[in-house]
């Protein structure tokens, strides 16, 4: 069985984290983009992150330019930008692309693994979300217009 463990992301800069260190956490994988109407949406993943961090939880966010071209810039101004306007603590990773030809890897498991609505498998918009259980596995997809806070009660049932 194919787990977030068999991938790998990038750090801005080139470094490789494997997402096998991850496990025994419970995440939230986010495709972000700064100049987004979601944009705000930093905040509650922020706050997600600092209420759950002791107990096991982590939010990954992956920059990505595919909708809108709405993540332009480089990964030191992105993550300049959601430093200074959002105070940020967790990862920021390497800009990637989460549809197409030039799709990470990681992104066309999790989509395989949690299709969308009427069994979509694109990432419609920025700021979809997947919850992944202290297993590795996907236990839900979420959409762009799913608040941070309303994903609380599922983040608790699997901390």
């Amino acid at each position: 069985m194919t787990t977030i463990a068999d991938f790998t992301a990038d750090l801005p800069g080139g470094k490789q984290v494997p997402l096998a260190d991850k496990l025994g956490k419970v995440l939230l994988v986010v495709n972000t983009a700064s100049k987004c109407g979601f944009t705000p949406q930093y905040d509650g993943l922020e706050a997600l992150h600092k209420k759950y961090a002791d107990q096991g939880f982590e939010v990954l966010a992956f920059p990505c330019n595919q909708f809108g071209g709405q993540e332009p810039g480089s990964a030191d101004e992105i993550a300049e930008f959601c430093k200074v306007n959002f105070g940020l603590s967790f990862p920021l990773m390497a800009k990637v692309e989460v549809n197409g030809t030039g799709e990470t890897p990681l992104y066309g498991w999790l989509k395989s693994e949690a299709p969308g609505l009427l069994g979509s498998k694109a990432i419609k918009w920025n700021f979809t979300k997947f919850l992944i259980g202290r297993d590795g596995t996907v236990v839900k997809r979420y959409a762009p217009t799913d608040k941070p806070a309303g994903i609380a009660k599922d983040i608790e049932r699997q901390l």
